[in-house]
């Protein structure tokens, strides 16, 4: 335990940045903090986003109603880098007076629709396509479990044991065990869940699986927090066999790709307005050509 005791005022004021790597970002006020316009593409969907795991579900998501088929699924995936304030832009909080990544305008229909909250585009998503969701019974209410446990669930692990593992200022024992139990928690309940289930909901992979993979899959696959050893992760073994199945698919693997402004250059297409782009696009293409210029 620390020696360090704090004791609160009786009425917290915002005098200082909260520190940390995403301190910049975070304010307790809502609201633009200036004016600019969101782009606009030719496609049906437009997605202002960051490959972050929740903006992964959504890219992931859109490359999956692709590879099966649905070309009315076809978007334009434009970066909002949050790390430079993109998501307090007006155009930005329009769509998302919340200003988190991701956010998405359905332009499909006579009067575009905002759609905000990574769990709510995903079931748009599979409603407006009936895909990747059962349409009633018991098979729709377990995938609807599973993906609202997720978005509950995911804070406790992200801003929990992330902030305080990986981008707290300074490490502290009692929130980092307090959330690690937590986040050690949440994968033996995923653990037991996937070994009687090939998929979190049963026999067919669904939108819980791609909310949940962004989060937790990616987890054990090394790629959050470095934190993998950490939380021995290898002792999941359930929840890796799921999570490399996931991973192998193409439409993943195009997801986690989209947005991605960090990593190796050849992971990173940070626009996407066509499946052409993947292999044209990627930062590795792009950086040596505008060195040239």
């Amino acid at each position: 335990m620390s020696d360090t005791t704090y004791t609160p005022p009786k009425v917290w004021t915002w005098e200082q940045e909260s520190g940390g790597r995403f301190a910049s970002i975070n304010r307790p006020i809502a609201g633009a903090t200036h004016d600019k316009e969101l782009p606009v593409g030719e496609h049906p969907y437009q997605l202002y986003s960051l490959a972050t795991p929740n903006g992964v579900k959504v890219t992931v998501m859109l490359e999956e109603l692709l590879a099966a088929g649905h070309s009315g699924a076809e978007y334009d995936a434009w970066l909002i880098n949050i790390g430079e304030g993109d998501q307090f832009g007006s155009g930005f909080v329009e769509v998302n007076p919340n200003s988190k990544i991701p956010a998405l305008m359905d332009r499909s229909g006579d009067a575009p629709v905002r759609v905000f909250e990574s769990g709510s585009i995903l079931m748009h998503l599979a409603e407006k396509f009936d895909a990747f969701l059962p349409k009633e019974g018991a098979a729709r209410a377990e995938v609807m479990n599973w993906l609202f446990w997720q978005m509950g669930s995911a804070p406790y692990l992200g801003g929990g044991f992330g902030h305080f593992y990986a981008y707290a200022p300074e490490k502290y024992e009692y929130p980092i065990n307090r959330f690690s139990m937590e986040a050690k928690r949440q994968l033996d309940v995923l653990d037991r869940q996937l070994a009687d289930n090939r998929y979190i909901a049963g026999d067919d992979y669904s939108i819980a699986d791609m909310a949940i993979w962004a989060w937790y899959g990616q987890l054990v696959l090394g790629r959050l927090y470095e934190a993998a050893e950490f939380l021995d992760v290898e002792s999941y073994t359930h929840v890796l066999r799921w999570a490399k199945e996931i991973d192998a698919r193409p439409a993943v693997s195009r997801g986690r790709m989209v947005n991605r402004a960090f990593g190796e250059l050849h992971t990173q297409l940070r626009e996407r307005h066509d499946a052409s782009d993947f292999d044209t696009k990627t930062q590795d293409k792009l950086e040596p050509a505008e060195a040239d210029s």
